[in-house]
């Protein structure tokens, strides 16, 4: 892992420094590269646009390890007043949660009935409820209560990182569900015992990861998602698909809003089944560094907005 890499996500969990900059003007300007603005009619009006150009969209509230159960009971209430919107206009909109927003560490029994009420509330509204997946500790509690939902609620989803050298075997247990699983390569400060330190490894481990779910793919048993804007993966998925005959439709591509716009539409009109990640929220500094972590020269976009 590089240096600034792992300085960016150092600093992602800095209240400090979060607290210095989340209020600055220059700071603000640049994380509207990668979210549409904090509130929710900003998240959706970017979805309604986003549906004009027939791409779908993937809504999340930021935030994360709330401390209350109180807290917790906010963040399921929001989630359910977003599912009627989708459900009123109509928009191709699925929904992303952490399981720390909803209280995981507070209470997991509650955080996992909470889990179960929007998965209902999903499928009622024609949509589909992804489990985010955060730090390495949380992957067993995250995949149990993704399985103990999934046996009674088909429309949900959880994510796996490729740079966890754990996440092959975590497939290998989850196949047997036909599930639905949204790959990442990884965005947070892990151990090299525990997550893949060189991106060439990484990579390696995503491109492997997607040939077993676009296998199952195939046989109409999983449907796989591929979060990344790196293009050199993408295109040998496509490739990969079109050699095991994927139905169209039988995956998706996942970008995270303002990044890749133009590449975003490019593969929609060619036939891709393409979502973008929405953020929206005031809990943004964490995540913000994350991307930045992602690809560090992106902290010039920053800099070029301070001059």
């Amino acid at each position: 892992m590089s240096v600034a890499r792992r300085l960016l996500l150092r600093a992602s969990r800095s209240a400090w420094l979060a607290s210095q900059l989340r209020n600055r003007a220059f700071f603000r300007r640049a994380v509207r590269r990668f979210m549409p603005g904090e509130e929710l009619p900003a998240a959706l009006a970017a979805a309604a646009d986003l549906a004009a150009a027939g791409i779908g969209s993937v809504l999340t509230q930021l935030g994360e390890q709330v401390a209350t159960r109180q807290e917790a009971a906010r963040v399921r209430d929001h989630y359910l007043d977003v599912l009627a919107h989708v459900r009123e206009r109509r928009l191709p909109s699925e929904l992303s949660v952490k399981l720390t927003h909803l209280g995981l560490d507070v209470d997991r029994a509650a955080c996992h009935t909470d889990l179960q009420t929007l998965a209902r509330a999903a499928a009622d509204a024609g949509s589909f409820l992804w489990i985010d997946m955060e730090e390495s500790r949380y992957v067993d509690p995250t995949l149990e209560i993704f399985r103990t939902v999934r046996a009674v609620q088909p429309r949900v989803g959880v994510c796996l990182q490729a740079y966890l050298r754990r996440t092959p075997a975590d497939l290998d247990a989850l196949l047997a569900l036909e599930p639905a699983i949204r790959l990442v390569k990884g965005a947070y400060n892990e151990p090299a015992a525990v997550a893949y330190p060189l991106k060439r490894d990484v990579d390696a481990t995503y491109l492997a990861l997607a040939d077993r779910l676009l296998d199952r793919a195939a046989r109409a048993q999983a449907r796989p998602v591929f979060g990344t804007h790196d293009l050199g993966l993408v295109k040998r998925i496509r490739e990969r698909a079109t050699a095991l005959h994927v139905a169209p439709g039988g995956y998706e591509v996942h970008m995270l809003y303002g990044i890749r716009s133009a590449e975003q539409r490019a593969l929609a009109r060619d036939g891709v089944r393409v979502r973008v990640l929405i953020s929206y929220g005031t809990h943004w500094f964490p995540w913000y560094m994350r991307r930045l972590a992602e690809r560090p020269a992106n902290v010039w976009f920053v800099v070029r907005n301070l001059v």
